[in-house]
């Protein structure tokens, strides 16, 4: 998979960033763009600066919930929305065994921890959080539209 460019203000970030953590980092993001780009109905990612981190996000078809990555002690972080249940998810299922730092982050101590498998389901879960919501709600007869 080709690798968008990224902004001078994403990539200002990754280079502000220890070298391991960045080189753990780079690598989600591409886990990132790959998981996106093999899942129906996430469409094109955005990716920008989100409370100094950088985020992706599906501005253009709204089927998830934000992820970001970031630097997390010596280590790395994939952090996602804190008010949902990502992260006890992950944990029930195949990411049971990771650390993580609350509701928000699975947390890394090298490029070695990433096991691509469970981090790729929870990527594409997040980037099709809104999209499990809609089903459930056409599947009840509602839009899911407030009037």
């Amino acid at each position: 998979m080709t690798m968008p460019p990224m902004s001078s203000e994403v990539a200002a970030q990754f280079a502000a960033t220890s070298p391991s953590a960045r080189e753990g980092m780079l690598a989600l993001r591409q886990m990132v763009f790959a998981t996106a780009a093999g899942t129906p109905g996430v469409g094109p990612l955005t990716e920008a600066l989100r409370w100094g981190q950088p985020a992706y996000l599906t501005q253009e078809t709204g089927a998830g919930s934000s992820l970001r990555i970031g630097p997390f002690g010596p280590g790395f972080a994939l952090f996602v929305h804190c008010q949902t249940s990502l992260i006890a998810d992950f944990l029930s299922g195949p990411g049971a065994g990771f650390r993580t730092s609350g509701s928000r982050a699975v947390v890394f101590d090298s490029i070695g921890d990433l096991d691509p498998g469970p981090i790729s389901g929870l990527i594409r879960t997040a980037l099709t959080w809104h999209l499990r919501g809609r089903k459930t709600m056409r599947s009840r007869g509602k839009t899911g539209r407030s009037t």
